[in-house]
């Protein structure tokens, strides 16, 4: 199947982008790697009369300022993955990136690309959100911040307006005694998570006890979404002993309802998010005591 008819818009600046967007309205669709769009519009799921190129409107790459991060919207998932500076500061994503469909999506596929596509299996969109990310904006207001967590709304929907581009994300950097883990589950190798955990476990100051948790969630609802706090409560002041840890998982994997479709059951979603919670959360930990590698 091929794409209905469309024209086609090259910018050299995010700014010029916004004015396209403002300029064309509803009919009008950014394309970065294009590794989620393009699909779409050979599936006519999407018919814009325009779509804007943006890869000449950034070069820059990712940069660390204070307890930051930056990654320009643009970087590619492959820079994800190999940047020396992702891999100290945010190994999280380095290592969730791996994940992500396979080499030439990897090769496209932009940060602001997958974030702004709102898919809710997304790797990179439950690692952002369990780590707290901000997303900077561009549009016709001018410039603004998007904590990710107010960032999806539901099924490939976000809160940008029309015409507003994400030009930057930044994550918090890695601190000492701070662990993380990224599991998934897939039927076959570059296939869309059937479910995906991300974790984040930070260590009291003086002593080998959690004194926060995080833990997100792709594939279960209509978006990513983190567990709600209380259900994390009872590791708070603990050693994640096995047995707390599984009455974790058990309570985050009980409080959501995923759907049935062709690549597996509701129950059976249900109970890999306990599956890999567990597994996440053993493993974050394990990383901030220094008891895994």
């Amino acid at each position: 199947m091929v794409s209905a008819p469309f024209d086609y818009v090259a910018v050299g600046s995010y700014d010029e982008a916004v004015h396209q967007l403002a300029r064309f309205g509803d009919d009008a669709k950014i394309i970065a790697g294009g590794q989620s769009l393009l699909p779409m519009l050979n599936l006519r799921l999407a018919k814009p009369a325009v779509l804007i190129d943006i890869n000449g409107a950034d070069q820059r790459e990712p940069s660390v300022e204070g307890d930051l991060l930056r990654l320009p919207a643009l970087t590619r998932h492959r820079t994800l993955l190999e940047h020396r500076l992702v891999r100290r500061h945010c190994p999280l994503v380095a290592d969730a990136v791996r994940y992500v469909g396979n080499v030439r999506v990897r090769n496209r596929g932009t940060i602001g690309g997958s974030l702004a596509h709102a898919d809710p299996a997304a790797e990179i969109g439950s690692c952002a959100l369990v780590l707290g990310a901000q997303a900077l904006t561009r549009g016709g207001g001018g410039q603004r911040v998007v904590p990710v967590r107010d960032l999806f709304v539901t099924y490939l929907t976000t809160a940008l307006d029309q015409s507003e581009v994400i030009t930057d994300v930044l994550i918090p950097v890695i601190r000492p005694r701070q662990g993380w883990s990224f599991q998934e589950m897939v039927r076959r190798t570059s296939d869309f998570a059937i479910v995906a955990v991300a974790a984040r476990v930070d260590l009291d100051e003086q002593a080998d006890f959690v004194a926060s948790a995080e833990v997100a969630l792709a594939g279960v609802t209509d978006r990513v979404v983190l567990a709600a706090p209380e259900l994390l409560a009872g590791l708070a002041g603990t050693a994640a002993c096995e047995e707390t840890v599984a009455g974790v998982a058990a309570a985050i994997a009980e409080s959501v309802d995923p759907s049935s479709d062709v690549q597996a059951s509701g129950d059976y979603r249900r109970r890999l998010v306990r599956v890999l919670s567990t597994r996440a959360l053993r493993e974050a930990f394990g990383r901030a005591t220094g008891a895994a590698a």
